[in-house]
């Protein structure tokens, strides 16, 4: 089978893209991949037998082309890529992720009469709803991320869409009362692969993690903006300081609001305790969880994050760390069925500060917790299990068109 996935960002890399691109040629199916070409880079590239399809650089200059490849469902370039690609390779199914070139495929893959399936891996219209908070509401997002235009293209997104891939309960329950039948929906949880089980977890303290050694270290991985909770965590170490200097925050990633988190930190004096370390690469992250004590995961409870599952909640518990997630919906259920961690109010500072104490405290408890999380991982959530939806889902869809 030839299958054409759509992806709105640049490949490499995105960890999801690449689970379910592998997947696909374990099959034995011949995939290409459509993204867009921020970096300028080769516009077809065959990677780990990915045949890749990058945007043509009409600009050679990066701002310029950012613009022009813009991911909307109406972007005639984007229009004229999928298209080309579609003819050229004879694709017989289209996968486009997230909502913002999915009425492009739709469109195409009507014309054409190919079965087009949704990996909606978020809640769009919430998540762009976020933006609008004061910490992220930009001028230009009343014309490029409007809510009410983003929820009105998914309404026609999922209602003419084949069928629609989902990372949580949560997400298929929400679309369920927008009226989807349950039949067009599959919970495809983002979890790792069970050879991630056997990676090594010998605390190798890479970066500025060789100087801590003796501490007890909390990390964060994952975009620094708001409402992912870090500025709750920044404050919960400030009232954790006093009480005790061996914990320390550990910050992996980057994004739009770095500036104001590190501002925060030198206001609350916290420079010796909270430590950034920047962007690094995924699987170098790795090394950085397995030297950790907790795995954090702070996000705001807002109607985008309880209607979507972070993939960090499960790499954290893959490398038997207990985990500290505030009470979004989906990580409060996972957290709490599986015991593996402990769940605080989020935006409150004091209730996780307590739980990172609690865990401070109480090694053994630690570890107990660590070890049933990665047990869950084992038996539960991991990307063996999920992966055999995916090939079923394409099985049926084909079969239906016939």
């Amino acid at each position: 089978m030839k299958i054409c996935k759509i992806w709105d960002s640049d490949y490499p890399w995105d960890v999801r893209v690449e689970k379910i691109c592998k997947t696909l040629i374990s099959a034995k199916h011949e995939v290409h991949l459509i993204c867009r070409n921020k970096k300028i880079q080769k516009t077809y590239e065959l990677i780990d037998g990915i045949h890749i399809h990058r945007l043509p650089c009409i600009i050679k200059n990066k701002k310029l082309n950012e613009i022009i490849s813009f991911p909307a469902f109406f972007n005639p370039l984007w229009i004229y890529k999928i298209w080309k690609i579609i003819k050229e390779h004879n694709i017989e199914i289209i996968i486009v992720r997230d909502l913002p070139l999915a009425l492009t495929a739709i469109s195409i893959g009507r014309i054409i009469g190919l079965p087009v399936i949704l990996d909606m891996a978020e809640n769009y219209p919430e998540m762009i709803n976020d933006l609008w908070t004061s910490a992220n509401f930009r001028l230009r997002n009343l014309f490029i991320r409007n809510p009410l235009a983003v929820k009105v293209v998914e309404l026609v997104s999922i209602k003419y869409v084949d069928h629609i891939i989902v990372v949580v309960e949560e997400s298929a329950e929400r679309l369920i009362k927008l009226g989807i039948n349950s039949d067009k929906i599959t919970i495809m949880m983002n979890t790792p692969p069970l050879s991630r089980l056997s990676y090594s977890v010998k605390k190798l303290y890479p970066g500025s993690l060789s100087n801590l050694k003796d501490d007890f270290i909390i990390i964060y991985l994952g975009l620094l903006e708001y409402p992912r909770g870090i500025e709750t965590a920044i404050s919960a170490m400030r009232i954790i300081v006093d009480k005790t200097d061996k914990c320390k925050l550990v910050i992996l990633g980057n994004g739009k609001d770095e500036q104001k988190f590190k501002e925060l930190v030198y206001k609350l004096n916290l420079n010796d305790n909270v430590l950034f370390e920047g962007w690094v690469d995924y699987r170098r992250a790795f090394d950085y969880i397995c030297s950790s004590d907790i795995g954090l995961v702070p996000h705001h409870a807002t109607r985008s994050w309880n209607t979507t599952i972070p993939n960090k909640l499960f790499d954290y518990m893959s490398f038997g760390k207990p985990v500290i997630v505030s009470d979004a919906i989906p990580t409060k259920r996972i957290v709490e069925k599986e015991r593996c961690g402990l769940v605080f109010k989020d935006r409150d500072p004091r209730s996780l500060s307590s739980a990172i104490i609690e865990l401070y405290e109480n090694k053994e408890f630690c570890k107990e917790l660590g070890n049933r999380g990665k047990r869950a991982i084992e038996s539960k959530y991991n990307w063996e299990r999920e992966s055999i939806k995916l090939i079923e889902v394409l099985n049926r869809l084909l079969k239906d068109k016939k």
